[in-house]
């Protein structure tokens, strides 16, 4: 996944990959097919463990303005800190780049989106349900709003900006997100 991370699907050579995972080009075509069904697992790998840490950090904590305090950290953690020295979301950063290039990705990328989506709406809603956001906040606006800012921190870390920059404005964001529409 580094490497296509880094390189993208057309600048990822197989030397590229099969020397990252130390196997030969014989045993990645056994193992995975050709270098498109790798590049579609390391998409689903990364939708189902890494991407989803911020999710995960929303979901736990029972106070909302701590579960998106909490989510924005992770966010700006998963941009700036990552293990494998990459930055940014490897959706928006690298796999993007081949949206209408390569067969499968659209559906990943558009599936990713959505999950992200209804999981950050279903935080919203029971909040309402619990009666601490009114009955007419906009859930699904606000959730949308939320995965674009996850988005927009992925973009500043690849850019450079630095944790604390960002993590200076997380108040700010979390009074935004919750701030109740005027009619």
């Amino acid at each position: 996944m580094t490497v296509f991370w880094e390189k993208g699907y057309d600048g990822a050579s197989l030397r590229d990959l099969t020397g990252a995972m130390g196997i030969t080009g014989p045993s990645l075509y056994a193992a995975f097919g050709d270098k498109r069904a790798l590049y579609l697992k390391t998409i689903d790998h990364y939708c189902a463990a890494d991407a989803c840490a911020p999710l995960v950090a929303i979901e736990k904590e029972d106070d909302i303005e701590k579960a998106l305090r909490a989510f924005l950290t992770e966010v700006i953690h998963s941009a700036t800190g990552h293990q494998g020295g990459a930055k940014g979301c490897f959706l928006a950063s690298s796999v993007i780049a081949s949206v209408g290039h390569v067969e499968g990705v659209v559906e990943r990328v558009g599936a990713a989106i959505t999950n992200a989506e209804e999981r950050l709406t279903a935080r919203f809603e029971k909040e309402v349900e619990k009666g601490t956001l009114s009955p007419t906040f906009p859930c699904r606006e606000r959730a949308a709003l939320l995965f674009d800012m996850r988005q927009g921190y992925m973009f500043r870390a690849r850019a450079g900006y630095s944790s604390a920059q960002m993590c200076d404005q997380i108040d700010e964001r979390v009074r935004m997100l919750l701030d109740e529409p005027v009619d």
